[in-house]
């Protein structure tokens, strides 16, 4: 805010107002996110390498889990891992993503408690966190990508709008349980076994056709998974023809986003004035 600059706070804002004020703050949307990001890599030893060997060892973990162990690398044209390795991109950002703006509201109380400003920056501003390591993990995939000598076509441009919609997933999601976990802290303890069972029921080790062929009636019940579609557009951009687009799950994908953020955002707009009386 500029000096001198005098500031009138109402009680109700219409959302034309709503979304002004935080446009006003964007200076500490920036300030929150490079703070989580600092605070994520100080005084550690392998720094910005955690980015690539999580990804790595759990795409290893998962291809012999599931590739050899299971079989499900039978038939496969391509190294295994270069099928694996895109939902693990993705998935390690959408669970990171979810924890962080579950958990916002709660990790920043003091800041909540003393400062006056549009709470929904706080969760908004962990975009960023997530996306470091995402970026990094895709330039590993390209690397094994010419390893394996099989290069992504132009598809690989629509990578970012995937990661940006598993994002809106992750938010529309995370608002309600941000709320929530402000006055039953148990929400904190249930999100991330949510976060570890939705790995089973999310294609991170798969493809989403491998439930089709063994059960087509779950597999109308399995699309709706939000995730679902962000994995399967990842796999679209990212491998080319092997992976083809499927508006399955991507449909219900969309309408989800939309959904959950127009009521997720009016959910918490409606709750942020009670925070300070819960934390």
């Amino acid at each position: 805010m500029k000096e001198g600059k005098e500031r009138i706070i109402k009680a109700k804002f219409s959302v034309i107002d709503y979304w002004k004020e935080i446009l006003e703050y964007r200076e500490l949307f920036w300030i929150l996110a490079k703070r989580d990001i600092i605070v994520r890599y100080k005084q550690t030893i392998f720094g910005l390498a955690w980015s690539v060997v999580r990804p790595l060892v759990t795409s290893i973990v998962m291809v012999f889990a599931f590739g050899r162990v299971g079989n499900l690398s039978e038939g496969v044209s391509i190294p295994y891992i270069l099928v694996v390795l895109p939902g693990v991109i993705l998935w390690l950002f959408f669970s990171q993503s979810l924890m962080q703006i579950s958990m916002s509201i709660v990790t920043n109380n003091n800041l909540v408690s003393k400062v006056f400003f549009p709470r929904i920056i706080i969760p908004f501003s962990s975009f960023f966190l997530g996306l470091i390591d995402a970026v990094i993990a895709f330039i590993l995939f390209v690397a094994m990508c010419f390893y394996y000598n099989v290069l992504p076509d132009w598809k690989i441009i629509f990578v970012p709008a995937f990661i940006i919609l598993s994002y809106l997933v992750a938010t529309g999601a995370g608002l309600f349980a941000a709320v929530l976990n402000v006055k039953y802290r148990d929400i904190g303890q249930l999100i991330p076994f949510v976060i570890q069972f939705g790995m089973y029921i999310s294609p991170v080790a798969y493809m989403s056709e491998f439930v089709f062929d063994k059960n087509p009636s779950i597999y109308s019940w399995y699309v709706l998974n939000p995730v679902v579609g962000c994995i399967d557009g990842m796999r679209w951009a990212m491998l080319g023809d092997f992976a083809p687009f499927n508006w399955q799950s991507f449909i219900p994908m969309i309408v989800f986003i939309c959904i959950s953020l127009i009521v997720g955002i009016r959910f918490f707009r409606k709750h942020e004035n009670s925070f300070v009386d819960y934390i």
